[in-house]
Parts: C-alpha cells; sequence; structure tokens
C-alpha cells in the first residue's frame, strides 16, 4: 500500500494551525510530520486537525521552543524519544505504523550565528547532538524506519544558493556537514529526496530577512526525508512545496513531500 509522508518545520503550530490544516486538505498526506511547534502537547490545536481527517497524534512539546509532532491519518503508536546531548529539549519522536514502519521525527538543534563551539555553545551542542545520533544509528541500526525533519543542514553543495559564501555560514560548514553526514552513514540512511531529484539546486527554507525571497532565491534545503536501505527502494514522488513558502504568515521552510509504496 502506498503512503505519503511529509515533515515541515511549522514555526509555531498554534500560530498557523489554519495552514496546517490548508496543507492537510490541499495535499492529504497519510502522515504529516512537524517540528518547532513551540507548544506543550496539550496545547496543540489537535481537533482542528480531527476535523481535516488527522486523528492520530504522537508528539512531545516544550512551551514556546523547541516541539516534534507526527499527525497521522492512520493508527500510530507512540514509538518514544531520544535526548540526545542530554539536553532535555523536545527535538525528537518517533511513532510506529501498523505496517511496521517506524517514523522518526527530529529537528536538530539551529546552532547559534557563530560556528565555533569556544565561542558559540549552540553550535557545540548541536555538534553533541549529531555525535549522538551517529552513535546511537551505530550502536543499533535501524531497519525498516524513516527519517524526517529539519535537521538545520544543508549538505551539498547545490543545497544552498552559494556554496562558496556559505561555508562559514551556519548550517552550511565543513564540520556540520561532517558530522550530519556521519550520522547518515552509521545508520544506512538513503537520502530519499536527493535519490528521487539527483540533480541541481534544491532548497526548502528561505529567510525571513530577505525582502523578496522568492525573487532573491538565497535558499537552503535543510529539510529531509531519509530511509533505510530496505524500504529505500520503494520512495518515490519527492517534491518540496515551494508555492507554500509564500503563503500568507507562513513559516521560512516549505513542506518537503515523498511517498513510499510499502
Amino acid at each position: 500500500m502506498p503512503f505519503t509522508l511529509a515533515t515541515w518545520n511549522i514555526n509555531s503550530v498554534r500560530l498557523r494551525a489554519g495552514l496546517v490544516a490548508d496543507l492537510l486538505r490541499d495535499e492529504g498526506p497519510d502522515v504529516l510530520c512537524l517540528q518547532e511547534c513551540k507548544s506543550p502537547v496539550d496545547k496543540i490545536p489537535a481537533e482542528t486537525f480531527r476535523e481535516a481527517g488527522y486523528a492520530h497524534m504522537v508528539a512531545r512539546g516544550d512551551k514556546g521552543y523547541n516541539g516534534v509532532a507526527i499527525l497521522s491519518k492512520v493508527p500510530l503508536e507512540d514509538a518514544g524519544d531520544f535526548d540526545f546531548a542530554g539536553l532535555k529539549q523536545s527535538r525528537h519522536v518517533a511513532a510506529r505504523l501498523e505496517n511496521g514502519v517506524v517514523v522518526h521525527n527530529f529537528y536538530v538543534p539551529a546552532g547559534g550565528d557563530v560556528p565555533d563551539r569556544e565561542k558559540n555553545e549552540k553550535f557545540g551542542q548541536k555538534l553533541d547532538y549529531l555525535a549522538d545520533m551517529r552513535a546511537h544509528f551505530a550502536d543499533s541500526r535501524p531497519e525498516r524506519s524513516i527519517l524526517v525533519g529539519d535537521l538545520n543542514i544543508a549538505p551539498r553543495e547545490d543545497d544552498v544558493w552559494s556554496h562558496k559564501q556559505l561555508l562559514k555560514v551556519v548550517s552550511h560548514t565543513p564540520v556540520e556537514v561532517k558530522a550530519l553526514t556521519a550520522a547518515q552513514e552509521a545508520g544506512g540512511w538513503v537520502d530519499v529526496t536527493r535519490k528521487d531529484i539527483p540533480e541541481g539546486q534544491l532548497y526548502s527554507w528561505w529567510s525571513y530577512r530577505s525582502r523578496d525571497w522568492d525573487a532573491a532565491d538565497k535558499g537552503r534545503r535543510l529539510d529531509h526525508v531519509w530511509a533505510t536501505p530496505d524500504i529505500a527502494g520503494a520512495a518515490h514522488s519527492s517534491r518540496i512545496l515551494r508555492h507554500v513558502r509564500g503563503w500568507e504568515k507562513p513559516s521560512d521552510h516549505a513542506p518537503v513531500f515523498a511517498t513510499f509504496d510499502l
């Protein structure tokens, strides 16, 4: 049975509940993973999503920041969460679908503005988080799993608008890319988006600071869909819904979609 999965950093699920409902009604993914919900779980507007046909939710939340949620048309069960780097922040949640596939929803720390852990504690926390991801996947190699989320790193040269100009900018520095690649390789994860769209510039985030984000097009691919090798071959139809970035009062991220025939 095919199912479609999407990931979206919503940048406040309560503020943008209407946009989430619009996406659910317009696109109808079977599963939608949200990051940066900025809400305790009991304050997430679940009723709005139930009215759109999404009766199932697994989530973790913090008041005013972080937060991850998995909304689903189909039944799922809570599969726990990881507290990588010991941050005690709601940055991961997992759910198991009826077909046995486990969906991991991550919100990796952004890392602040200065790419130096000695000068910037947040950058050090980001690197520690990625190191813990790598260690976990090396110790417990995943199977029949999908990993999605805002990983806050654009790893490839064509995942940013200017590789040369962003080499010293947090999200595209060599040390971050190396750390993310190590975590990916430790789990054997396949980058589904780039499997389907192997060539060309590809972005999922455009800064609010840009006066005309669409015309300037200074984007980065920070949002990812990965799958384990045993199911990666079943993935297809990857796409990024760029136009959603242009909705009224939008998130600065666009949703990323993939379909799996499982």
